[in-house]
């Protein structure tokens, strides 16, 4: 882009020309045809205008690059007597960014004449005046240049005067009257004749002026300046009423005839304006401030009079030095405001010029950035810069710049001046979201209802916008492993996990998910976390006996009389599926036959004897062992044992109640009872059986004895043909097509006959 930009920024500018007063409008040039571009490329390239100055007085057209006139032009006012006269302007280009300098010259045209600042201008001269002799008039003044300026004078018919045109240094005509016979103030004391200044152009115009010249009487001594040309210098800024130069005439005669008056000839009215001199001192000062930049030269005529009329003239030539009082002047052509972050080094930011109306050293200048930023500047051509980027940029670190270039001239002391321009950066999907934490763990309780929330996980993204905006997501399990995602949700927006259905502890105990968090850029950048998730344990589980079984009767054990204190009795055993301080159990004696025979191990569960067993003790004990868990509130399950105090093991079935050949499972008096209701209920069965049999049989034989009774059945019931029995004969109802079959109920002898359905052939 760089490269594009310095080869598109011509070292010369394209020069055109225009006359002044042209009509809004006015083609002017077609810079299309000039650069070698179509209208179409001009469109689509944005071609604009950017002038020098504030005004624009040109347009160009972007669909035939015509260059015309926008707005008309006087050259006088523009530039005054300034040749040539050019208006400056670039013409920029963008994709790629294009700049291009041209300068359209302003001819003149013959639009003003000369005009006398006098219209009536007196001459007093001594008759004495010899032949030959020079008298300066007042010059006409005419703003046009060249051959439309003012080219000569000539005076109207008279036998005393002629006129000769002079040409100043700075290339003005002056006229100036020449003596050509002797006057003779008594033959005729006044002479008068006009003055026309002619220009040069087509048709030429003119100006006139009235000279009368009034002769006097003998002076025979004219004022003589001791210098026929006086050059001084002074610094523009010099104060007003600062002494510019000192001219000094001398006139021998003596009285009034020899008292000088000293004044500005009437030459140039912004002679006039600018400078004035004391009449008795010859003093010139300054009536306003000098600008170098306007004006380097003045040439003053002063004029010096004797009090007999007699005058003479010498010229000041006064040169005006620079000083530097005008700062440089940074002026932005092109600005991209809103640059992307990830621009690469060395993108045009911003084209601008740098300006300096001083001169020499004080008019030359540098540019230069403030601070530590990554731009630097680039000189593409005289007094042109573009300002481009010097490494790459990132968004997240400076969001925006003030950039500011300070342009420095090389006077003394050295003028300045700063222009700031703003900078921002647009944001690039160049940061993927970051977790604050790599793992969360979270901890739901155990049966914990649905939708309750478990935490919040949180990513944060420095980029801006839709770039930073984060939504959550789970990311899907391996296929073949635990379905955890279905256990929790995360919330897209928010972060918040909740869960979706109940857990058991005793089933999971814990699970981990990946949580995946994306932003909203184009293409989107995420990044993951493990979510763990803990789940709590809640006593939801009694305790659960492994010894003596649950379902089991009460438990027999044999202790024998001379069981000494602490005996093992048994050892009551159980377990809980919870975990931590929910399955911790502890056993205590409930209920005892003899509370303080017996003791139970808080901890372990065995039974023992509290003290000796004596004779007094019952032979048959019976024991309630609690068993409790230490979860809140704490659940708990008993267990029963039965304890036979024997003199030996001989007789310990008899104190149990229990056969010998059961004595592997030793039985209660419940079980006898039961199998006393197992035999009832088997002779009832069997009776019904019995009983059944004896219904079934006697059915049988009633049918028998009603068919015996009943007239036999003609086989043609079941023929083809027709029924020969009673009330049906070949000339029935029924059709000889068709056959029912019959159904008789058994049982009694009154039972019906139904036609259930037509058996068709």
């Amino acid at each position: 882009i760089l490269l594009l930009c310095v080869s598109g920024m011509r070292a010369e500018p394209a020069r055109y020309s225009v006359p002044e007063e042209a009509e809004r409008g006015s083609f002017v040039a077609n810079i299309a045809k000039d650069l070698g571009l179509t209208g179409e490329e001009l469109l689509a390239r944005q071609a604009r205008l950017v002038p020098e100055g504030e005004k624009q007085y040109f347009q160009l057209n972007q669909h035939t690059g015509d260059l015309v006139v926008r707005e008309q032009m006087d050259r006088e006012e523009l530039c005054g007597q300034s040749e040539p006269c050019l208006v400056r302007f670039e013409v920029l280009l963008e994709s790629p960014l294009q700049s291009f300098r041209a300068e359209v010259r302003l001819t003149d045209i013959n639009d003003h004449a000369p005009v006398f600042l006098n219209k009536e201008m007196v001459l007093k001269i001594p008759e004495s005046a010899m032949p030959g002799i020079r008298f300066l008039l007042e010059s006409a003044h005419d703003p046009d240049v060249g051959n439309n300026s003012l080219q000569h004078y000539s005076i109207g018919s008279n036998e005393y005067f002629r006129v000769y045109t002079q040409r100043r240094s700075d290339g003005r005509m002056y006229a100036e009257l020449v003596l050509d016979r002797a006057l003779d103030r008594e033959q005729k004391a006044e002479v008068a004749f006009s003055l026309t200044a002619v220009d040069g152009g087509t048709p030429p115009r003119s100006g006139t002026a009235l000279i009368r010249v009034v002769v006097l009487d003998i002076n025979d001594n004219m004022p003589v300046f001791t210098q026929s040309l006086y050059k001084v210098s002074i610094m523009e800024n010099s104060s007003q009423d600062a002494i510019v130069a000192v001219v000094t005439a001398s006139d021998l005669d003596s009285g009034t005839n020899g008292e000088i008056v000293y004044s500005i000839f009437q030459n140039s009215e912004e002679n006039l304006q600018t400078f004035k001199i004391n009449p008795e001192t010859g003093q010139i000062r300054l009536k306003k401030p000098l600008d170098y930049e306007e004006k380097k030269t003045y040439e003053i005529d002063v004029q010096a009079t004797d009090g007999g009329g007699l005058s003479t003239h010498c010229k000041v030539e006064v040169q005006v030095k620079d000083v530097n009082d005008n700062a440089p002047e940074v002026i932005i052509t092109s600005l991209t405001s809103s640059l992307s972050e990830a621009a690469p080094p060395n993108t045009v930011v911003a084209l601008f010029n740098v300006r300096d109306r001083d001169s020499g050293d004080n008019g030359r200048t540098t540019c230069e950035l403030t601070g530590e930023q990554p731009f630097r500047i680039t000189l593409l051509a005289a007094d042109a810069y573009a300002l481009v980027t010097s490494e790459t940029l990132d968004r997240e670190q400076v969001e925006e710049y003030n950039v500011t270039v300070r342009a420095r001239d090389e006077g003394s002391p050295a003028l300045s001046v700063s222009k700031t321009l703003f900078v921002r950066l647009l944001d690039v999907n160049d940061n993927a979201p970051t977790f604050t934490q790599a793992i969360y763990t979270m901890v739901m309780s155990e049966n914990e209802p649905a939708g309750r929330s478990l935490g919040r996980l949180r990513a944060t993204d420095p980029d801006a916008g839709e770039n930073a905006r984060v939504r959550y997501s789970l990311v899907p399990p391996p296929t073949g492993t635990l379905a955890a995602a279905s256990f929790v949700s995360v919330d897209a927006e928010s972060g918040t996990v909740r869960s979706l259905r109940p857990l058991d502890y005793e089933k999971v105990r814990a699970f981990e998910v990946t949580v995946r968090a994306a932003d909203g850029g184009s293409p989107p950048l995420s990044a993951q976390a493990v979510l763990r998730v803990v789940v709590r344990d809640e006593n939801d589980n009694a305790p659960v006996l492994l010894h003596p079984a649950p379902d089991s009767s009460a438990a027999g054990e044999l202790v024998p009389r001379w069981a000494p204190s602490g005996f093992l009795v048994a050892k009551v055993v159980a377990v809980d599926a919870d975990a931590g301080q929910n399955a911790w159990l502890s056993y205590e004696l409930a209920k005892a036959t003899e509370p303080g025979l017996f003791r139970v191990g808080l901890h372990s569960g065995e039974v023992r004897t509290a003290r000796a067993v004596t004779e007094r003790d019952a032979a048959r004990q019976r024991l309630i062992v609690l068993v409790r868990d230490r979860g809140q509130p704490p659940r708990s399950a008993t267990a029963t044992l039965t304890v036979a105090l024997v003199d030996d093991f001989s007789d310990a079935f008899h104190q149990l109640g229990h056969d010998p050949a059961s004595r592997e499972q030793p039985q209660v008096a419940e079980e006898e009872m039961l199998t006393t209701y197992l035999i009832a209920s088997l002779c009832c069965v069997s009776s019904l059986f019995l009983l059944s049999v004896l219904v079934l049989t006697a059915n049988t034989l009633c049918k028998a004895r009603a068919r015996a009774e009943l007239s036999p059945p003609s086989p043609s019931c079941y023929a083809d043909g027709d029924f020969a029995s009673d009330g049906v004969g070949g000339t029935g109802t029924l059709s000889p097509a068709y056959r029912y079959e019959m159904y008789l109920t058994s049982g009694s002898g009154r039972s019906e006959f139904r036609f259930l359905r037509p058996v068709l052939p």
